[in-house]
């Protein structure tokens, strides 16, 4: 109809007007009868902070040291994360996805060594006291040797102290 030379503009635009109430009134129908339900969107308890670029950066070192070391059920890996608060370490063998044991400065019986206030577990002897605990725990287990996984944190501080009193203990590394 467009390329017809008898239809006006001015036929098209009141054909369209036309429609366009047409379908607005249809709408609006359609809105009025139609039964109300009320959705109710998930509400998620759950709060994420994005990842900040610290966080990013360790997360990095971390995944290229683990493409280059990988723990076994005769030599596992010991793996060190260090919070702001906490400083927790696991023993896993990667072959069967197992952790065989985990200590960090959370549980009780390294607050018994450390103390029970907040700011004595973020200490380097506090990180001590969990590789000293962690070592002697290896050797009831026979866990004579590890690989050692700083988990993308400078080997430096807490992380330095924990592999050295695993190390006092007993575990090769």
């Amino acid at each position: 109809a467009m390329t017809d030379p008898g239809f006006s503009h001015r036929a098209q635009s009141k054909m369209s007007a036309a429609a366009f109430s047409l379908s607005a009134r249809a709408a609006v129908a359609t809105r009025v009868t139609a039964p109300v339900q009320q959705r109710r969107a998930a509400v998620s308890t759950e709060t994420r902070a994005a990842m900040t670029d610290k966080e990013k950066r360790r997360q990095k070192r971390h995944t290229k040291i683990r493409a280059k070391l990988s723990g076994t059920a005769e030599r596992p890996r010991i793996s060190v994360y260090r919070s702001n608060q906490h400083t927790y370490v696991q023993v896993i063998d990667d072959e069967n996805q197992k952790t065989l044991c985990a200590i960090g400065t959370m549980s009780s019986s390294i607050k018994e060594v450390v103390g029970k206030e907040e700011w004595k577990t973020k200490t380097v002897d506090a990180a001590r006291a969990v590789g000293a605990a962690l070592g002697a725990t290896m050797m009831e287990k026979g866990i004579k040797t590890a690989v050692f996984d700083r988990g993308g944190f400078v080997y430096h501080g807490r992380v330095k102290a924990v592999a050295e009193a695993c190390r006092e203990a007993g575990v090769e590394f």
